[in-house]
């Protein structure tokens, strides 16, 4: 009897931990950028933030905060296997999940409002004097 207690209890908890569409996928990221590209405008001032496509699961988000640069993957962190890129608002205090309506925090990444629960993927940002590079 209680070996069968046991087996259940060992189902339940493998079952349990077998959730895989409910994170932002691992992909390769190495993006560099000269600062003064006319993209990346937007960052020469704390509170600036650009897009940039081509990059992660579904782009990169690059935010000027008052620490340094921060860099967050667009896919929304809600319900990520949609792969729904999330778009910058206006202040760009924040960017928004239009497909969930869930919304993020750009100084960290977390999530400031439902349904999303978990903070954007973020990625790693080095500067020198003249470029930026973001990876993982």
């Amino acid at each position: 009897m209680k070996r069968a207690g046991f087996l259940v209890m060992l189902m339940m908890c493998c079952l349990a931990c077998a959730k895989t569409g409910d994170v932002v996928p691992n992909v390769g990221v190495n993006f560099e950028a000269s600062l003064s590209d006319p993209r990346l405008s937007a960052l020469k001032t704390v509170g600036g933030a650009v897009t940039i496509d081509g990059y992660g699961v579904a782009g990169l988000i690059i935010y000027h905060s008052a620490y340094g640069y921060v860099a967050y993957d667009r896919c929304s962190s809600y319900q990520p296997q949609n792969r729904c890129a999330i778009t910058l608002d206006n202040p760009t205090l924040t960017a928004t999940d239009p497909c969930s309506g869930s919304k993020f925090s750009l100084t960290d990444g977390s999530p400031v409002k439902a349904p999303a629960t978990r903070s954007l993927k973020q990625y790693a940002v080095n500067t020198n004097t003249f470029e930026i590079f973001v990876s993982n």
